[in-house]
């Protein structure tokens, strides 16, 4: 009898040992809302419903209703160093670029993301990225870093810049080859052949500039520190400063459609909208978003702007309200 229940105990602690190794399916999690709200978001690119949205410890965001809802895309491999830019080269390629020379690129429209370079060593940050087509993508940032790539951001080549290691801050350009780029201590770039050569120009302004929109062939408008505008009506040889009343610095940008002029975003919720010559035509501030970084304007009605509390679908009114 007693053998009898040594082996029956036996056959217990078994079969317990074996379900507890077994392989087994988990009941399914509650669903986790995302707070798209609790992230600091860098940048926004924006084309039709699609909008795509980076920031801190490495998160990129995708909306498909134009920023009503938002879903976390996946990268692989994952890691924490913050995104600082993101490019759109065609509707299913994009570049993204962050701290430690951080480079990915996405082929279906943002959901998924492959890394194309990492500097592990340096650890130096990237600050933007700009894309020319869906081919020729160039990559900037602190002490006068540049990169380009002629495939799409598979690959990249590093250059050297007449910038003395100051930062680089932002760039635009069009399809005639006509580039800016502009940084620490009023530091501006220009290009006539697409990037492949670049003229240091004659500094106007001794603070720093964070970023430069193209209105046409000849007209730019870049901004910076303390509220600073400045329009250029020769491609960047001459500035005027296009006073705005107060001193709040100034991070990001988007060209409105039909080549209606420009917004510019910045510290305090500043919302600030020039037409299509640079003059300023209005601004006004949305309490309770903080410091914004980045703005897409989708269409005249709906504007995505992000910042140190996310990334939110526009106010009521979009385009039309900013201009009191």
């Amino acid at each position: 009898m007693r053998q009898l229940i040594a082996y029956a105990m036996s056959a217990v602690v078994a079969a317990t040992a074996a379900y507890a190794f077994s392989h087994r399916t988990p009941p399914p999690l509650p669903a986790t809302e995302l707070r798209t709200d609790r992230l600091l978001i860098n940048d926004v690119v924006g084309e039709g419903p699609r909008v795509v949205a980076v920031g801190e410890q490495g998160v990129i965001l995708t909306s498909d209703d134009r920023g009503q809802s938002w879903q976390q895309a996946s990268i692989e491999p994952r890691r924490s160093s913050s995104l600082t830019g993101v490019a759109r080269l065609s509707a299913d390629r994009l570049v993204a670029v962050g701290h430690d020379g951080w480079i990915l690129r996405s082929e279906d429209g943002g959901r998924n993301w492959q890394e194309s370079r990492i500097d592990d060593e340096l650890a130096e940050p990237l600050l933007g990225v700009w894309a020319g087509d869906e081919n020729a993508v160039m990559a900037y940032g602190s002490y006068g870093k540049y990169f380009v790539s002629a495939d799409g951001g598979r690959s990249w080549e590093a250059r050297e810049l007449p910038v003395d290691g100051y930062h680089l801050n932002g760039m635009d350009g069009g399809a005639d080859g006509r580039l800016m780029l502009v940084g620490e201590q009023g530091t501006v770039l220009r290009s006539l052949d697409g990037g492949q050569n670049w003229e240091r120009l004659p500094a106007f302004y001794s603070g720093s500039l964070f970023g430069v929109a193209r209105l046409s062939a000849d007209r730019w408008l870049a901004y910076g520190m303390r509220g600073h505008v400045f329009v250029s009506a020769d491609f960047g040889q001459n500035w005027t400063q296009v006073p705005l009343g107060h001193t709040a610095p100034l991070y990001g940008h988007a060209l409105l459609p039909g080549q209606a002029g420009v917004l510019v975003v910045g510290a305090g919720g500043a919302v600030i909208r020039f037409d299509r010559e640079g003059k300023l035509i209005g601004s006004l501030r949305l309490e309770g978003l903080g410091t914004l970084t980045a703005v897409s304007a989708l269409d005249d009605q709906v504007l995505v702007v992000g910042g140190e509390h996310g990334v939110f679908k526009s106010f009521r009114g979009g385009v039309a309200a900013v201009q009191n």
